[in-house]
C-alpha cells in the first residue's frame, strides 16, 4: 500500500486482517504461568522474550499454510510498529529507535531460526537449551517447563484452521 493511499485512507490497511492475531500473541505472551511457574523475569527483558518466543511459534505455523506464509510478514509488521511505539513511550529518541529497532528485529529473526531446528524437528533437550539460552530468567528458571509450555501452544497452533488463526481463536 502507498503512503498517499495510507495517509488518505483510500485503502484498507491489509495489516488489520492480523490484528486479532497479534492482540492474541501479546495475551498469550502475557500469561502469569510463563512468569510465576517456568521462571521467566518478570521484567521488560522477560516479557519481550515472551512476546518474541510465542510470536516466532506463531509464524513458524504460519510457514506451514501457503494461505498465511506470505502474511507472517504483516504480522512482523504490527511487532515493529508495537516495539517502536513501545520504544518511544520509554523515552528512546528518534536518533536511536532505528538502532533499537535493529537488535530487536535480531532477537526476532535468531529465535526464529533456534525454536525452527528444535520446535519443528520435536527436539525438547534442543528447544530447552535454546530457551535456557535466549530467554531473561528470573530466581527459580524453569527451562523444562518453559519447553513444555511452548510446545504445547506449538501443538494446538497445528490443529488449528486458518481461519482461527487469524481470528486470534488459539490456545484457549
Amino acid at each position: 500500500m502507498s503512503f498517499l493511499s495510507r495517509l488518505l485512507g483510500t485503502q484498507a490497511d491489509p495489516r488489520d486482517e492480523l490484528r486479532p492475531l497479534w492482540f492474541r500473541v501479546i495475551e498469550l505472551s502475557r500469561l502469569p504461568e510463563y512468569y510465576a511457574k517456568s521462571g521467566v523475569a518478570d521484567t521488560v527483558d522477560g516479557r519481550f522474550d515472551m512476546v518474541v518466543n510465542v510470536l516466532a511459534i506463531t509464524m513458524l505455523r504460519m510457514e506451514r499454510s501457503s494461505a498465511l506464509n506470505r502474511k507472517s510478514a504483516l504480522l512482523t509488521e504490527l511487532f515493529v510498529e508495537d516495539m517502536d511505539g513501545q520504544l518511544r513511550e520509554s523515552g528512546i529518541g528518534d536518533v536511536v529507535v532505528g538502532k533499537h529497532m535493529g537488535r530487536l528485529m535480531s532477537a526476532l529473526g535468531g529465535r526464529l531460526g533456534a525454536l525452527r531446528s528444535a520446535i519443528t524437528g520435536g527436539d525438547m533437550e534442543r528447544l530447552e537449551t535454546a530457551l535456557e539460552r535466549n530467554v531473561h530468567w528470573g530466581a527459580a528458571p524453569d527451562p523444562r517447563g518453559l519447553a513444555i509450555k511452548l510446545r504445547g501452544l506449538f501443538d494446538d497452533l497445528a490443529t488449528r484452521s486458518d481461519e482461527d488463526l487469524l481470528a486470534g481463536r488459539v490456545a484457549q
